[in-house]
């Protein structure tokens, strides 16, 4: 298998800077479509990480300029960045720090309707499960085993830098409720404007 090296972080002053000239990147934002619709970068496209990976071929078709991606922290986007690169796309950039770093610096967003990030959502559950396992051991001793299993899942998310919870969250309905599949996304793409944007 091929490697690649990782693609150079943009901070989120130097993407905002890019997003005001000419010839602007564009932002694909791997993110569920409930974080998105969240909060999101103006003119940013919605393609949460598991449509990407599944379609990543069928994207390339329309991602033949510099592409940002974008998600919570950098960790999905990182991830996605890999998969871009090994499908043949050269000119992807991660956004340093993801919306977490965007909205600290000041950019621009569009809101909507506010819900949890996923992060938040393994946290809670990852939590829930472990005081959980821990009350009804006092009563069924091997239920601390569960406990020790979810312990073992977080360590692992960690070490690869992936969350098997995470992704199995992010096929809630909660946080599928707005529309996204590959044929949206694909249209929006291919209407855009010249320069990243969306086609008015």
């Amino acid at each position: 298998m091929t490697t690649h090296p990782p693609a150079v972080p943009l901070s989120a002053p130097e993407l905002a800077d890019q997003l005001g000239r000419p010839g602007a990147p564009r932002v694909l934002d791997v993110r569920t479509p409930g974080e998105f619709e969240t909060a999101h970068i103006p003119g940013a496209y919605n393609v949460p990480l598991d449509l990407l990976r599944e379609h990543r071929d069928e994207l390339l078709e329309h991602l033949d300029e510099t592409v940002v991606l974008v998600c919570r922290s950098g960790a999905r986007a990182s991830e996605a960045e890999r998969a871009l690169a090994e499908a043949g796309l050269p000119n992807v950039r991660v956004l340093d720090g993801g919306m977490v770093a965007w909205r600290t610096a000041g950019g621009a967003v569009n809101a909507g309707r506010p819900r949890w990030d996923l992060e938040r959502q393994v946290r809670l559950v990852a939590g829930a499960i472990v005081l959980s396992s821990i009350a009804v051991s006092a009563v069924a001793p091997a239920a601390r085993w569960v406990a020790g299993a979810v312990g073992a899942g977080l360590t692992v998310a960690a070490v690869t830098n992936t969350c098997l919870m995470g992704q199995l969250l992010a096929k809630l309905p909660y946080n599928r409720s707005a529309s996204c599949d590959i044929e949206s996304v694909v249209s929006q793409l291919a209407s855009a404007a010249p320069g990243g944007t969306r086609a008015a």
